[in-house]
């Protein structure tokens, strides 16, 4: 999908959405002392409610996701979504358009391979600094930074929740979804949607789960999609409060409506059972 096309789908929606919704950007401090930024969203008068917490792609905090948080908040509920990009020396380095031209060559490569140190050094060798420098970080060194920002995400939970007497939720995609499922497991949710997410690093941590979780997958997703079999022995073993749906057909963030891989049947089949799924478990007190 070119460029104005996705600019201009996600301008009508975010106008569409944004009828009763009040928007804030914000900073909270993380573990390590620095100040990360944030987009929030609300109901007009929202004073008492569910909150859901939203994590991005590995794109970071795109317009995309702040759409989400806006169709969220036009259901009822308060919304947020922290830019686990914003630290001062990473701000630079991690914008939109780096993150593409760093990625592109890693699509290029068959989805088998993507995992594979010889494949990623070939392309090392061809990219400029700027690119190997972000490839590096979230490619040869994922778990490395993934750990990180789950601290980043620890910090934001005890910001935004804060004791409130508030039903907790959480969504997340791609990237987003594996750290949401790694919360899930660390922090209490009543209701985690996972959109096509890898499994908890430590898959035995499913355990841990004390809300409902729905999983979403795309039908075309192996490297994802094999982490399936072993995450439903440790929710039968554990008896986990879970749904799945898989869609046959789709590929990995079919519901991006920006990116190459949206899927429209898919992603409003997608939307309705995760909106039914909040309505069934987001009750606050």
């Amino acid at each position: 999908m070119c460029k104005d096309v996705t600019e201009v789908i996600s301008t009508m929606t975010a106008l569409y959405y944004m009828v009763n919704v009040k928007e804030e950007n914000g900073t909270y401090n993380t573990f390590d002392g620095n100040s990360m930024e944030y987009f929030s969203t609300k109901p007009e008068g929202f004073e008492k409610g569910a909150g859901i917490i939203v994590i991005s792609e590995i794109w970071g905090l795109t317009e995309f996701i702040k759409n989400v948080c806006r169709r969220l908040s036009a259901e009822g509920y308060s919304a947020i979504a922290p830019n686990l990009y914003s630290r001062p020396d990473e701000k630079i380095l991690y914008t939109e358009e780096n993150m593409m031209d760093a990625m592109r060559p890693i699509w290029s490569i068959p989805s088998e391979k993507r995992r594979d140190p010889s494949a990623i050094q070939d392309i090392l060798s061809t990219v400029n600094d700027t690119s190997g420098k972000i490839i590096t970080s979230i490619m040869v060194e994922r778990e490395h930074i993934e750990k990180r920002m789950i601290k980043d995400l620890e910090s934001l939970y005890n910001f935004y929740f804060d004791k409130k007497n508030t039903a907790k939720g959480i969504v997340g995609f791609c990237m987003g979804g594996g750290l949401a499922f790694q919360l899930s497991t660390q922090e209490e949710f009543e209701a985690s949607v996972i959109f096509y997410g890898r499994n908890p690093l430590n898959i035995k941590d499913v355990r841990r789960i004390k809300g409902a979780v729905l999983a979403l997958y795309a039908g075309e997703d192996g490297t994802i999609n094999s982490g399936i079999p072993d995450l439903l022995e440790q929710v039968v073993e554990h008896k986990t409060d879970f749904e799945m749906k898989l869609y046959p057909g789709t590929f990995h963030a079919f519901f991006n409506d920006s990116g190459m891989s949206y899927h429209e049947e898919a992603a409003k089949d997608a939307w309705e059972k995760t909106t039914t799924f909040y309505k069934k478990y987001l009750k606050s007190e």
